[in-house]
């Protein structure tokens, strides 16, 4: 029997404010000793009262609002629940029947493999919640069973979860979706969304049911994945686990399983709770929010442009390709940057060389640069090359300063010691050699040392000529200027017909 596979998921955000969700805690507590950032409101303690963070709730509805959500005139807070020990107070402030944006969508490119092209993805809820403690794992050296603490920063940092609907119908599909609302969310800027942080966290449900049919299977839970490839991995592994277990006559149980990075498995972790399990109540500590339309008017107007429109916009300005394009408008840092270094680049220039510039500074951006960050596993916006020192180190390919490589080595010491262009051609002696003389020198010696290229030059091979100049380029350090260098080489060669 053929199944298909039915996925929806849970993405979590911590959001990018100040404060925490209902006190004046710093939000930013990555670096901070544990439990420091934390008062009476986020260590649950009897008797303290929560106050709602206004821009928290501004980035849920501009979340909605950018996911073509509608915003209800009327929200609340609610008390959800459970008592497990990173929630210290025993119940999580969260929204059950009346969050902030429902019902919108995000469209993706569909999975081919299962001949599927453009398709819209429901978006069920946006909600607003705070996030909860971190519980930290010590195993014990003696192979007993170790211990855990508890560090509360986390507890009460702005989460917003954004909850689609069940439309998803392969790994990859559900691929495309996170990966959309990541850019989503960063373009925003509500939010850092570095998943190597926590601040973008994915649960995912799956399950599978016979093709043609419009029953759903029962589903299971897959708790806090942390990485766009775990995700994948997790749900194809779970979408073959499910069909293994209905083929051998056995039943789906509904359950969280959690992802195993190291065995590439999901593993049973408790029996899935329903919301009835929550006991949900309204938050009697925090007033019904009235949401006004002037205020969701006045959110739609200030949302930025984003990675669609964007991309849009390069193609059409700036003349780029779609697929680099598509690579600039990854996130919105590279984004930025590709801007801000063309900003400067263009300056004086004419439309059609402006439009060159874009395709340079693209392909050093997308090239060169990528490779040194991806070596370090470093975001763009951590560069030690600016968008600046870019557009100076192009500004001396184009005066004839440098030749291309000579300009690759200059990057890679300008990203090595975050040092100016200008200044290390200077200290390095890396400018390009254009005097005639000194090059014509180097032609003397290459046409020298290579005799058999010569006479497979005289013999009518053109391309000798060619190995000749990399001679040259290998005697000059790369420095001499190539075009004239390969002139002086053919000049030079004339000669030896005569």
């Amino acid at each position: 029997m053929q199944y298909e596979t039915v996925i929806g998921l849970e993405v979590h955000v911590q959001l990018d404010t100040r404060s925490k969700m209902f006190c004046a805690c710093p939000a930013d507590y990555q670096t901070a000793d544990p439990n420091t950032p934390t008062c009476p409101v986020c260590l649950g303690l009897p008797g303290a009262l929560p106050v709602i963070n206004r821009r928290a709730v501004e980035f849920t509805m501009m979340t909605g609002l950018a996911l073509n959500c509608s915003i209800p005139e009327y929200a609340k807070f609610d008390r959800k629940n459970y008592p497990y020990p990173d929630l210290m107070k025993g119940y999580q402030i969260s929204q059950y029947d009346l969050p902030l944006a429902l019902d919108g969508y995000v469209e993706i490119d569909g999975d081919p493999s299962i001949g599927h092209t453009q398709r819209r993805i429901g978006v069920e809820r946006v909600h607003l919640e705070e996030d909860v403690a971190k519980m930290q794992h010590f195993p014990d050296g003696d192979g007993g069973e170790g211990y855990s603490l508890v560090d509360v920063n986390r507890s009460g940092v702005p989460l917003m979860e954004i909850v689609s609907k069940p439309d998803l119908r392969s790994p990859e599909e559900a691929h495309q979706y996170l990966t959309s609302l990541h850019s989503l969310v960063q373009f925003l800027g509500v939010s850092t969304a570095n998943m190597q942080d926590g601040n973008f966290r994915c649960d995912a449900n799956v399950s599978i049911r016979p093709v043609g049919s419009d029953t759903f299977g029962t589903r299971t839970e897959i708790k806090n994945v942390n990485s766009f490839r775990s995700v994948f991995q997790a749900l194809e592994f779970e979408v073959e686990r499910q069909q293994r277990v209905v083929e051998s006559g056995g039943q789906v149980v509904q359950e969280t399983r959690g992802w195993v990075e190291e065995r590439e498995v999901t593993v049973s972790q408790r029996s899935k709770e329903y919301a009835h399990d929550y006991r949900y109540f309204p938050e009697p500590d925090l007033p019904p929010l009235n949401i006004g339309r002037d205020w969701v008017t006045q959110l739609q107007a200030s949302l930025p442009e984003l990675a669609p429109q964007r991309k849009a916009r390069f193609i059409a300005d700036y003349g780029l390709s779609e697929y680099d394009a598509d690579l600039l408008t990854n996130t919105r840092a590279t984004a930025d940057y590709f801007e801000a270094a063309l900003s400067i680049r263009d300056v004086d220039r004419s439309p059609d060389t402006a439009l060159d510039s874009a395709k340079e500074v693209a392909n050093w951006i997308l090239g060169d640069l990528s490779r040194l960050l991806n070596q370090d596993h470093r975001d763009i916006a951590a560069s030690p090359v600016t968008p600046t020192g870019l557009s100076d180190l192009l500004r001396l390919i184009a005066d004839g300063t440098l030749s291309i490589s000579l300009a690759k080595t200059v990057l890679e010491e300008m990203y090595a010691s975050g040092g100016d262009a200008a200044a290390i051609v200077e200290e390095k002696g890396l400018a390009q050699i254009s005097d005639t003389s000194a090059i014509e020198a180097a032609v003397a010696e290459a046409i020298a040392a290579n005799p058999k290229a010569v006479a497979d030059y005289l013999d009518g091979k053109e391309n000798a000529a060619r190995f000749l100049m990399g001679q040259v380029m290998r005697i000059t350090k790369g420095q001499a200027q190539p075009d004239l260098a390969l002139r002086l080489v053919q000049e030079g060669l004339a000669a030896q017909k005569n």
